[in-house]
């Protein structure tokens, strides 16, 4: 995690172009033997999705091939944690950034995070393919191709407070007993809004859901209310 911070400070201190001051020779990379066309401006969100998922496919085939499929997965969570800055974000996705300039920054991203060299090529041909934009749609794509081949389920947990080890441990035992799968990935975020407790999330798309908040308690306890005047007022 300090890496990636110190990822992202070095990341922001040269996203503006102005502060891109030294050119300097690119080595000649090895790229991944991919065949993926670019979307169409009439596809729209459709084409995107779908070359997020082509792009996810690709990358998970040669971790598969390479032997490296937890290793990779990693990478990817590391991919996810640095582009979630929208500044980060927004300079891959900026047509007026040069090429080297964007490939520049992914040599920076590559090695503050110890990422791969298949992982490092991959995200050279998105850049080379002005297809960087959709990483996080790869991302999250990724990881649906990872729980398919792995048989994992999974799990999102928001809470107030950081949960320990062993509450996150049966959280996801419990998660394991309801869906059957194999094994069970635990991400956490930390949600204030909750007001105390927490809510796991899981099943295709996140479309299951345990609320064990006093949120949702007070919501429920609102309604009930909200109930009950209608009722005496009729």
């Amino acid at each position: 995690m300090a890496s990636l911070q110190q990822t992202l400070f070095s990341l922001q201190s040269k996203l503006p172009p102005s502060s891109f001051q030294i050119a300097r020779s690119l080595p000649i990379r090895k790229t991944l033997p991919l065949r993926i066309g670019g979307g169409g401006n009439a596809a729209g969100a459709r084409m995107s999705a779908t070359a997020a998922g082509s792009y996810a496919m690709a990358l998970a085939d040669v971790a598969k091939r390479n032997d490296t499929l937890e290793l990779t997965v990693a990478d990817v969570e590391k991919l996810d944690n640095v582009f979630s800055d929208p500044q980060v974000l927004n300079f891959f996705a900026n047509p007026t950034v040069a090429v080297e300039k964007k490939r520049q920054v992914i040599d920076d991203i590559v090695k503050s995070s110890s990422l791969q060299v298949h992982t490092s090529n991959f995200l050279n041909i998105l850049v080379d393919a002005n297809r960087i934009d959709i990483v996080t749609e790869i991302v999250k794509e990724f990881e649906t191709v990872y729980n398919k081949l792995t048989d994992t389920q999974m799990a999102e947990v928001r809470s107030v407070v950081k949960l320990e080890p062993p509450q996150l441990a049966q959280i996801a035992k419990q998660v394991q007993k309801l869906t059957g799968a194999k094994n069970v990935r635990v991400k956490t975020v930390i949600d204030p809004s909750l007001v105390a407790g927490f809510t796991i999330r899981y099943g295709d798309s996140g479309s299951k859901l345990i609320d064990m908040s006093v949120k949702k308690q007070l919501e429920d306890i609102a309604e009930q209310l909200e109930l009950g005047e209608i009722q005496l007022a009729t």
